[in-house]
């Protein structure tokens, strides 16, 4: 069965190699492009004023390398600024551009991998009482956490460093959703996130998921895959070891056959 990764290109590749190399058969189709900020010197205006923040909450992996692509020349992360993150994806890109591990507050390696769980486990004992915090997202988001954080006293400033945009389909794309609708029972989606199954049924509206399994990682994705269509919803985690296990246990119990 074919691995269908609709995560943003640079995250999606990277999946797609992870899975390869553990001997699935997996391709790219981002469903969700990734562009810089509409407003690229509000980002350098951030990192002008990062000292003064006492938290800042990334809120995707996307969130972290948009940021710090504007980071200024010689500029490292403040030692007295923590970093917040939901999930492993975005911790790594975290550490990767230089923030050190004891700064970083996520939910933990067991997961869930959420803003609820980071909240409850990481903030919510907390004193944030005229703390600053910078939300550092899209141009949209899910306003929860940030909500949380201002009726306990804090200051929320969000920055819109990057834009979800829906992709214009080229030829490989094209591709990849043609042998979807011809096979579908031979394809497996993996999504990360609800936008992209909507992004989904915009680019494709032709297209019917009935007779498809989605792979999701979390149970409000879960939701909305069940609401366009797809005949078997199951949550994995995040990882590439998740998605053959999965894979592995629908052969073993008599699941779809990867050779159709």
């Amino acid at each position: 069965m074919r691995v269908v990764v609709t995560r943003p290109a640079a995250q999606g590749q990277r999946l797609v190699c992870e899975l390869r190399s553990l001997g699935a058969e997996a391709v790219a189709l981002p469903l969700i492009e990734i562009a810089g900020p509409a407003d690229p010197q509000a980002v350098r205006r951030a990192w002008a004023e990062l000292p003064q923040v006492a938290f800042a909450m990334f809120v995707s992996a996307n969130a972290v390398e948009q940021f710090f692509a504007a980071r200024p020349v010689l500029s490292g992360w403040p030692a007295e600024v923590l970093a917040g993150s939901s999930g492993p994806g975005t911790t790594a890109a975290l550490l990767a551009a230089g923030v050190q591990r004891s700064q970083v507050l996520d939910p933990g390696a067991q997961g869930p991998f959420d803003t609820d769980t980071l909240w409850e486990r990481r903030l919510y004992a907390r004193d944030w009482t005229g703390k600053r915090v910078l939300v550092v997202r899209g141009e949209h988001g899910r306003d929860w956490l940030a909500e949380q954080l201002r009726a306990a006293g804090a200051r929320l400033q969000f920055l819109a460093a990057y834009r979800r945009l829906v992709p214009v389909p080229d030829d490989a794309m094209r591709g990849v959703l043609a042998a979807a609708l011809a096979q579908p029972q031979a394809h497996c989606w993996h999504f990360s996130s609800s936008e992209a199954i909507a992004n989904l049924a915009m680019i494709c509206p032709s297209f019917d998921p009935s007779g498809s399994r989605a792979l999701v990682t979390h149970p409000r994705i879960a939701v909305r895959a069940r609401e366009l269509g797809f005949g078997r919803v199951e949550e994995v985690g995040l990882h590439a070891q998740d998605v053959v296990r999965a894979l592995i246990g629908a052969e073993e119990s008599g699941g779809p056959d990867p050779h159709r």
